[in-house]
């Protein structure tokens, strides 16, 4: 379904009035200002400062949670090479709205930290489950709670790979009651709710959230630059990879690529998938999809703001101007869509969909006000008549259905941007979630490319 009937997020947030997107336009601006997040960093030095504190980090591990299973395997590294104080918290999953596909999100999780963690320098067992046995899982989560912060950092790799590899905890390790246990699990998870956060694998210093070892490195320079790291001339512990298919013919692989017009994480990695697939001839299928909010997955305040954040910091990140934005989520993407099967045909869907991105998310150009689509379509050379003609028609619809439809009954994915790759003949598909997961996909374009010969 394109979109469904009862749509748990509110009328209001999947339409807004034009005086709610000013509103949020202005709050989440506000959240993505360079300069709010310089000061803000600022304050939080001088208050650690005037208190004389350490450099407090603390980090939310859950133990059935893959990605925190990557975390446990950098932990004790982060803790020796930096002059910090950690404090460690058990959690459980939040579910709820903040997790609304808790159980394709487990299914997710567990295949992408397989696939990340060889090129990250870290392990995931290839025979574990999609989570670990619920009996061992629970002694695990004792063990971690008898300990102090010391020897939680120590210990929590062995215990943590205990339970994912199902083999049984040394018979001297020290447990809680279950009592106790569940008691630090719950005071975790209220601390992490009261901080802001919903998810494992959380890192929390100074203000802001950095998700496990895929944000670990944005943490390592922030301390860098507070000159905390103990061994500044060396590298991050977790880099990002690079983004590389130089000197490579992929022309014999697809490359499906699944964006939303209302994506802030698709705004920041749109042109650079479409430069990834012009530079190695794969075929590229651009398949757009409706926000999530308009298929119908669960949104809160909290998470949407932790997303804007986070997008501003990776759009930093890749040189992306990112944050003036006008969101054009509801009526502004169904109008914008109705264009995309007559841009299709003049070979100009994929151009055209970089601009509205760029409009909507780093110049401020409100979608909803059609000025800008009309601007939108002359900058791709195409004629404003012409596209008034289908301007409203409903021939975009089961285009777009059609792509939901491959992406989350297919895939299991339902957040973008998304991508499939496929070929050569005989390799499963790579498909994968988000705009931090494109160096796998040029990883695996590389691999794939030398293993057919090409």
């Amino acid at each position: 379904m394109l979109e469904p009937e009862n749509n748990p997020n509110p009328a209001y947030i999947v339409d807004p009035p034009r005086l709610l997107r000013f509103v949020m336009a202005r709050a989440l601006g506000r959240v993505a200002n360079t300069e709010q997040i310089a000061k803000k960093r600022v304050k939080a030095e001088k208050a650690r400062q005037a208190a004389g504190s350490a450099h407090v980090v603390e980090y939310f591990h859950q133990v059935d949670d893959p990605y925190s299973y990557l975390m446990a395997q950098v932990l004790e590294r982060f803790v020796q090479r930096y002059d910090i104080e950690l404090v460690p918290h058990l959690i459980r999953a939040t579910g709820g709205r903040n997790q609304p596909e808790e159980e394709k999100l487990a299914v997710w999780a567990r295949r992408d930290c397989g696939l990340i963690a060889p090129h990250y320098g870290l392990s995931f067992p290839e025979t574990a489950g999609v989570r670990p046995e619920s009996a061992h899982h629970a002694t695990v989560n004792g063990a971690l709670a008898a300990l102090g912060p010391d020897e939680f950092v120590a210990q929590v790799q062995n215990l943590t790979a205990s339970a994912w590899s199902d083999t049984p905890i040394d018979g001297a390790q020290a447990t809680v009651s279950e009592t106790e246990t569940q008691a630090a699990i719950m005071a975790g998870s209220a601390r992490l709710a009261e901080l802001g956060h919903y998810s494992g694998a959380m890192l929390y210093y100074g203000g802001e959230w950095y998700w496990g070892v895929d944000r670990l490195f944005h943490l390592e320079q922030r301390l860098r630059d507070l000159d905390a790291c103990k061994s500044p001339d060396e590298p991050y512990i977790v880099p990002r990879p690079e983004i590389d298919v130089s000197d490579v013919d992929a022309s014999g692989l697809d490359l499906h690529f699944f964006p939303s017009l209302n994506s802030p994480y698709t705004s920041i990695i749109y042109d650079s998938t479409v430069a990834l697939a012009q530079a190695c001839n794969v075929n590229f299928h651009l398949k757009p999809v409706l926000p999530m909010i308009m298929r119908g997955v669960a949104a809160t305040t909290t998470k949407g703001t932790y997303i804007f954040f986070d997008t501003k910091r990776e759009g930093d990140f890749f040189g992306v101007p990112f944050g003036k934005h006008v969101t054009p989520i509801g009526e502004p993407t169904r109008q914008a869509y109705s264009l995309f099967p007559w841009a299709r045909s003049q070979g100009k869907d994929t151009e055209l969909l970089s601009i509205l991105l760029r409009y909507a998310w780093s110049e401020g150009r409100g979608l909803h006000k059609q000025k800008y689509l009309k601007m939108a379509v002359e900058e791709v050379g195409l004629d404003w008549t012409d596209a008034c003609q289908q301007l409203g028609t409903a021939d975009w619809q089961p285009y777009i259905e059609q792509h939901q439809d491959e992406m989350v009954e297919g895939m299991g994915l339902w957040g973008v941007p998304s991508y499939r790759l496929c070929g050569p003949d005989g390799e499963p598909d790579l498909e994968v979630w988000g705009q931090d997961r494109l160096w796998l996909v040029a990883a695996e374009i590389r691999r794939r490319v030398a293993l057919s010969g090409a």
